[in-house]
């Protein structure tokens, strides 16, 4: 199947850096559950060293729980948004200080920082406060000959390893599950290219019906009826391919992170359910 033509010759590819952050917890509160009750859990920023892509979104004693390494830079400044905008799921990172310089990773997510994944051995050196310097590209990718496709997020190295092709004048992609748009939760307010969308898990016993709850942290998700475009809204035969990039919370609305990918209003995407369309795959980041 032809592989649809691109526009990445022209592609900017520019240094970005954030720095290593430190894990947070919420000061002197719970994390509220839908039953009322509450729990203190580890999750967000900082380095987790047991949590990869490819491992389980659901089941872990967290709440959103991210993959690899969490970095971010001045969130008053133009630097954090210039961090979240031009980063895109594929781009190559490098520490550059610490006791694990010259380790190199790949950008796995973005949350309310970005993810980047290293080998554990490098993992198990960094520490917060260690720089990371990210080569970005894949802002303003386009697909010439599929107009009403929009890109988001996308490094040409995802695009390709995702075996994207051109068919009767749509595009077809192969995704790890399909979520029902009814499910999705907190972060409908927010612009596609900046940060994700949870999907809402509290109904647990919905999320085992569904087989929501194999979701893998990496794993490619479709969801119809979702346009991307500028938000994230409900459309009729609208077509919305994702990126699962953090694990499941307990709060009301929250559940694992969704991140866009491609869009597209008309329909124009086509997607097949395979278990196997996870990053860790697709990226070789192993698991």
């Amino acid at each position: 199947m032809p592989s649809p033509r691109t526009n990445e010759s022209t592609l900017v590819e520019m240094g970005v850096c954030g720095t290593v952050t430190t894990p947070a917890v919420r000061p002197g509160q719970y994390i509220p559950r839908p039953d009322g009750s509450g729990a203190v859990l580890p999750g967000m920023y900082g380095v987790t060293y047991n949590v990869r892509c490819g491992d389980r979104a659901f089941g872990w004693a967290g709440d959103h729980v991210e993959p690899g390494v969490s970095i971010d830079d001045d969130a008053e400044s133009g630097r954090h948004h210039a961090l979240h905008y031009l980063n895109c799921i594929g781009n190559a990172a490098l520490v550059t200080s610490g006791m694990a310089a010259g380790a190199t990773g790949v950008v796995v997510g973005e949350h309310a920082r970005i993810l980047v994944q290293f080998e554990p051995e490098a993992q198990e050196l960094m520490a917060p406060g260690d720089r990371v310097q990210v080569m970005t590209m894949g802002q303003g990718m386009t697909l010439p000959d599929h107009p009403g496709v929009a890109l988001k997020k996308m490094s040409p190295r995802l695009f390709h390893a995702m075996g994207v092709h051109a068919e009767g004048g749509r595009l077809h992609v192969r995704v790890a599950m399909e979520l029902p748009i009814r499910i999705m939760g907190s972060g409908a307010e927010l612009n596609s290219e900046y940060v994700d969308q949870d999907l809402m898990s509290g109904d647990r016993a919905l999320m085992a019906e569904l087989g929501i709850d194999r979701m893998r942290l990496g794993d490619l998700i479709g969801i119809r009826h979702a346009d991307h475009h500028w938000g994230r809204s409900y459309r009729e035969g609208a077509v919305s391919i994702c990126l699962c990039i953090h694990g499941d919370s307990i709060m009301n609305g929250h559940g694992p992170g969704i991140l866009t990918l491609m869009t597209a209003a008309e329909g124009r995407i086509d997607f097949t359910v395979d278990p196997g369309a996870n990053i860790a795959t697709l990226l070789d980041l192993g698991t």
